[in-house]
């Protein structure tokens, strides 16, 4: 099937020297507003370069924007439910975990806290809901993922309409800021932290951020500690690395996380979601350490388990949802997100799953348990993997999804260090919505849907992440 086309919010080509001008203009303002990464070929502390953005905002239909936005909420709940199902959890990940040894360690972290007693019946979850438009289905949004640990770019992302409105209006379209929606995930997001460290009751408690030995996306993790700097100076954020924590904290009688003799209120981690940031056992005692304590995490396990892929295709099972939802319209709105998820488990579905796959192998994504972009395996990737693992049980640990085709855009796309003026090209978005939920098993104290993400990559581009070089951060022109 041949994919949709949307015009661009302006007609394309720009005249040459206007483009010229107007991406160093735009390449000024995002330097100067923290539209930024570090450069991952030439790293150094001291220098950060523009992050890839597209120049126009992309179109992106209005209804479906909007019904990604209501969603959100319906979404945190469905699953901050699904993570204290302790049966759901178990019966659901049981196979993965025989060949998959991350989710393994991560699972056996939460049956060790469970058989000990949580010490902290508090979650904060700050999510991201990704979709893609499905052209096939008349341009509705479709769920890739539901992202519960590290959701990124929400501090970023949030400067991206200030620029996409200065840009417009030097090209003199200032008319057309009015298809912008305002963003405000940043101050969405360190609300959150801020409602968990105000629920955690010690005023001379800190914040511990959970960082990479290297961060390359650190204007994106340090807007969150400035702005929660700036609202609630009493607040101190500590950063520390996972063999940081392993190495200066420790647990007292009363089972709080104590670093620098103060006790922790929140853990908020921007790493810890693939198996590279664990390199030794000291990194896995960290993390068990922090979750035997009294501080609230963000994620807890339980919601890093209810994020993995399984989970997802568990839940488009008939009858899954209203299981957590009850029956009614909500419950019918979510499932309408769903795309086809398959499992690929050793029973019937599973081998229907695969001969299916192997028959039309263009039509699937193959995705593992896996965060951080650049996983997954699409087309003729598909048909190897499946036939190499096809009688080993390695194919547990993946779920097939039905690949999702979304309308192109032309548009052009600046890099740092790449030639002015850019060609256009065929693009293709992925909408993120985050969502902030903090509770209890009993209790939802906060639940908002508090901003957007919209990151745009290469039409024959199969990944789309703009921390691992493939995406490029934008931002959405509503259209109707």
């Amino acid at each position: 099937m041949s994919q949709a086309r949307f015009a661009s919010c302006l007609p394309l080509p720009l005249e040459q020297k206007v483009l010229v001008n107007i991406i160093e203009k735009a390449k000024d303002w995002a330097l100067m507003h923290g539209v930024g990464m570090r450069d991952k070929k030439h790293f150094n502390k001291d220098t950060i370069q523009i992050a890839p953005f597209v120049l126009l905002p992309s179109p992106f239909p209005r209804a479906e924007f909007t019904k990604a936005i209501e969603l959100q909420p319906v979404l945190n709940e469905l699953m901050h439910k699904v993570a204290h199902d302790d049966g759901f959890l178990e019966s659901t990940l049981q196979n993965a975990l025989q060949v998959d040894e991350f989710t393994a360690n991560l699972y056996n972290i939460w049956i060790t806290v469970r058989n000990e007693g949580i010490s902290q019946s508090l979650s904060l979850g700050l999510f991201r809901s990704d979709y893609l438009m499905q052209n096939a289905d008349r341009n509705a949004i479709k769920q890739v993922e539901f992202n519960t640990i590290a959701s990124s770019f929400g501090a970023i992302t949030s400067n991206l309409p200030a620029m996409s409105r200065y840009i417009l209006r030097q090209l003199g379209h200032g008319d057309l800021i009015k298809n912008m929606p305002e963003n405000r995930a940043l101050s969405g997001l360190c609300s959150g932290i801020t409602e968990a460290f105000d629920l955690f009751g010690v005023p001379t408690a800190v914040v511990l951020f959970v960082v990479e030995e290297v961060s390359y996306n650190i204007c994106d993790q340090r807007f969150h500690e400035f702005y929660i700097s700036e609202t609630r100076p009493e607040i101190q954020i500590i950063r520390k690395t996972m063999n940081e924590i392993y190495e200066e904290t420790e647990l007292n009688d009363k089972k709080q996380l104590i670093i620098d003799n103060k006790p922790v209120a929140v853990v908020y981690y921007r790493s810890g979601y693939e198996p590279a940031q664990y390199p030794s056992s000291k990194e896995w005692d960290a993390r068990l350490r922090v979750e035997r304590s009294t501080a609230i995490k963000c994620p807890s396990i339980a919601y890093q388990l209810a994020g993995t892929k399984k989970v997802q295709q568990a839940l488009a099972v008939p009858g899954v949802l209203e299981k957590f939802m009850g029956g009614g319209n909500a419950t019918e709105r979510v499932r309408d997100i769903f795309t086809g998820l398959y499992s690929l488990d050793f029973d019937e579905n599973g081998e229907r799953a695969v001969e299916m796959a192997l028959e039309d192998a263009e039509r699937f994504v193959l995705k593992p348990q896996r965060e951080g972009g650049g996983n997954n395996l699409y087309g003729s990737d598909v048909r190897e993997a499946l036939i190499r693992m096809r009688h080993s049980r390695e194919r547990a640990a993946y779920i097939l999804m039905e690949r999702i085709l979304p309308p192109l855009v032309p548009g052009y796309v600046v890099r740092p260090g790449a030639a002015v003026p850019p060609p256009i090209t065929d693009l293709v978005s992925e909408l993120g919505i985050f969502g902030v939920i903090i509770g209890t098993k009993e209790k939802i104290f906060y639940n908002k849907q508090v901003g957007h993400m919209l990151r745009t990559k290469l039409a024959d581009a199969n990944e789309g992440g703009v921390a691992a070089g493939l995406g490029a951060l934008d931002s959405p022109y509503l259209i109707d």
